[in-house]
């Protein structure tokens, strides 16, 4: 059915159409790494400042997530999964089926960030107040992240449009950013407090 490939060769193909090197050199680009070294940050203190538990536990995990965003926010690790994507379609022979594949990962994508968006609404059920807006943060970021590892062209001239002069996928990542930093940034003036 679809032609034997071997690691090498999709090695190859990916390294030809995608290198290690600063993704997004602009203004807006250096704000958004910025801004997810910062939830970096905030989340690490928060995380230092819970109890044990799932608050720590959720806290932790938005620290790891945040650093390995930002860090794939300059070297455009999202793009290396689309170049071996289509690498192996070509490679196997069915590239020019790759749109119904596209679609199937986008939904499967975003279902698993809903799944994951339900479940940390179950877990967090008790803390939901004062971390529910972090999780939407969160949910927001994932899905963003999730339509752009994909490379869908539709999608692609969607958030690439302009509103006010920035690139709506500024605005859509930016967003679940603002709403973890601001979570975040709650809970430590109100431990203080106590």
């Amino acid at each position: 059915m679809f032609a034997q490939v071997t690691l090498t060769q999709v090695t190859t193909c990916t390294l030809h159409r995608w290198s290690p090197v600063i993704g997004d050199p602009t203004i807006w680009g250096w704000v958004t790494v910025g801004a997810y070294l910062l939830c970096t940050v905030l989340a690490l203190w928060v995380a230092a400042r819970a109890g044990a538990g799932r608050e720590r536990q959720f806290w932790v995990m938005m620290t790891g997530l945040m650093a390995f965003l930002a860090v794939n926010k300059e070297l455009d690790l999202q793009t290396a999964l689309t170049a071996m994507g289509r690498c192996i379609a070509q490679l196997q022979g069915w590239y020019e089926l790759r749109q119904n594949v596209q679609r199937q990962f986008i939904i499967g994508l975003l279902t698993a960030t809903l799944i994951g968006f339900a479940l940390g609404l179950f877990l967090m059920r008790r803390h939901i107040l004062s971390h529910g807006v972090a999780l939407l943060g969160l949910a927001t970021v994932a899905g963003f992240v999730a339509v752009r590892a994909v490379g869908f062209h539709q999608f692609d001239s969607l958030i690439n449009t302009r509103v006010l002069d920035l690139r709506f996928n500024f605005i859509f990542e930016m967003s679940g950013l603002i709403l973890i930093a601001l979570n975040a940034i709650a809970l430590l003036v109100v431990s203080r407090r106590v």
